[in-house]
């Protein structure tokens, strides 16, 4: 059960500017109870206020762990993390994190569920109300408030994953590989609606993915990193205009920028020899 996502103008959806996220001379090596492994080596670079940028790369790289960093999770072995030129050295709360999966709460129906991010907060209740409806209305599951998430499709959920993200209208949003559990239909769907959400808002992105097609369809930038421990490779502009469909990945363009991030990564050892 797919919905189509509307773009809604409403004041209450206004969203602000977003800000700038720098990443200088990251390194992180997780450290086990007996041993020492190195996750992410010399990250350096900086998306630009209202940026969309994708962190691409192969499963084990570290993608996760440079999110779990911006937001003030995760302290860096080494470097910082600047917003809007703030020193990250806690948790970050003007964010909106989404992840692989949906993570709501059975026994609250889908508005309740969004909800949950005013009562952490401490949200005016009305307000908060009026956005959520809001948020329900664009992204495409209005007349869903009151169902439960056992009674939703994958996207669905997802949806209402996403408006809990965004109900407290932050200046940035981290999504971490939100579309991995959806099957290929639903993916394609929710990537043009995360497309128009983002186009509407302008809040800056950071999105992690292995697919490169959904890098391509979605970024600004790709930030491509290699097998672990996690290093830029490269880092691709992505110039096609907006708003992007789903034959856009046809363009030579794209073409070009697909067939280089696979040569890259097979370099580095990303893909095995069966794959290659």
């Amino acid at each position: 059960m797919m919905a189509k996502m509307n773009i809604v103008e409403s004041p209450v959806l206004a969203a602000p500017q977003g800000v700038s996220i720098e990443f200088r001379n990251i390194e992180h090596v997780y450290e086990g109870a007996k041993s020492k492994a190195p996750t992410l080596s010399d990250i350096n670079f900086t998306a630009k206020p209202g940026e969309f940028v994708a962190l691409l790369g192969p499963s084990g790289c570290g993608k996760s762990t440079l999110l779990t960093i911006a937001a003030g999770l995760v302290r860096p072995s080494r470097g910082e993390v600047l917003i809007d030129g703030v020193k990250v050295d806690k948790p970050v709360t003007e964010l909106g994190f989404v992840f692989q999966e949906a993570t709501l709460l059975e026994w609250r129906s889908a508005i309740r569920n969004i909800l949950l991010q005013a009562e952490a907060r401490q949200l005016d209740k009305a307000e908060a109300l009026k956005r959520a409806k809001a948020l329900m209305i664009q992204t495409g599951i209005a007349g869903f408030e009151d169902a439960y998430p056992n009674q939703l499709s994958g996207g669905m959920r997802q949806r209402v994953s996403i408006c809990r993200a965004l109900l407290h209208n932050p200046p940035m949003l981290f999504m971490d590989e939100p579309f991995g559990a959806l099957d290929a239909m639903t993916r394609e769907q929710m990537m043009l609606d995360t497309q128009q959400i983002w186009m509407e808002g302008r809040k800056t992105v950071l999105f992690v993915t292995h697919d490169i097609p959904e890098a391509l369809m979605l970024a600004d930038r790709i930030v491509v990193l290699g097998a672990r421990p996690g290093r830029i490779l490269k880092i691709h502009e992505v110039k096609c205009p907006r708003p992007r469909q789903i034959e856009d990945l046809a363009r030579p363009e794209l073409q070009a920028i697909q067939q280089d991030v696979r040569e890259l990564l097979r370099a580095s050892g990303a893909f095995s020899r069966t794959e290659q």
